[in-house]
């Protein structure tokens, strides 16, 4: 790669970051380019955004990032790349057992000039009631701003990936309640979402699952009133689960609505 196609590249990457909506538009995650790593080995993971489970890749950004950190053992380590690195995550094993990678981003926001738009968002992530809640605030339907953060997880294995996942304190979150990489999942892999530290219930969970040649396959399910569900997984797939929450924005916040996006990656031997 030239120097030039390199500053481009971050160039696009900054753009993404700054521009409404470029870096919002879809789901983000923390996709690992190994899941399960040999002792000693390296962690390396790069921040993607986009849909399907393929979508551009983003460097880090310190102003972009609240909290970013491993956690094992429940022990946690702060990740401080440089600013512009990407892969966002390139660091020597912290040892041996299952990896929580984390990362919060900082708040960002975009501004709908078409209702429509904001409304095709909100059903798929399963808000059918929003154009009530809108005009019962009297919000206008163009000209308003969403302000959103990420709150992303991943579990990598390095050596025989021996551990358990658990809360992490971000404002919202998946917890595996088992190891995908050591435990039987021929029921599937349970797991539970929470908000603000209390269990999600009823809450859409969008599953993409990849399979070795590539193929995404996106299904839906819902949590149990605990906050549990159970995701159906293959061996060899990787997989990203993703659920949104949508609740008013604070009063001294610009935006009227404010999104939280929980996402988990991890992948089954």
């Amino acid at each position: 790669m030239t120097r030039f196609t390199r500053i481009f590249a971050l160039s696009l990457v900054a753009l993404s970051l700054t521009v409404p909506g470029m870096a919002r538009s879809h789901e983000f995650w923390i996709d690992a380019q190994e899941y399960q790593v040999p002792a000693g080995g390296q962690l390396v993971a790069r921040f993607r955004n986009g849909e399907n489970f393929e979508g551009m890749t983003l460097a880090f950004f310190p102003n972009r990032s609240l909290r970013y950190a491993v956690i094992m053992d429940g022990a946690e380590t702060e990740v401080a790349p440089r600013m512009g690195d990407n892969p966002a995550l390139d660091i020597p094993a912290p040892g041996e057992g299952l990896a929580v990678a984390i990362h919060e981003t900082a708040p960002s926001s975009l501004t709908y000039d078409r209702w429509e738009k904001f409304e095709v968002f909100a059903n798929h992530k399963d808000f059918p009631e929003i154009r009530a809640r809108h005009q019962a605030r009297g919000l206008p339907e163009t000209g308003f701003a969403e302000s959103y953060t990420r709150h992303a997880k991943a579990l990598i294995a390095i050596a025989d990936g021996q551990g358990a996942d658990s809360v992490t304190g971000m404002q919202t979150e998946f917890v595996a309640l088992a190891n995908p990489y050591t435990d039987d999942l021929g029921a599937g892999l349970p797991v539970q979402l929470f908000y603000k530290g209390a269990p999600r219930g009823d809450a859409q969970v969008e599953i993409f699952d990849r399979a070795p040649d590539g193929i995404v396959t996106v299904t839906l399910t819902r949590t149990d009133a605990g906050g549990r569900a159970t995701i159906p997984v293959s061996s060899g797939h990787s997989y990203l689960l993703d659920a949104v929450v949508l609740r008013e924005a604070p009063p001294d916040s610009p935006a009227v609505w404010e999104t939280l996006w929980a996402a988990l990656t991890f992948a089954v031997p």
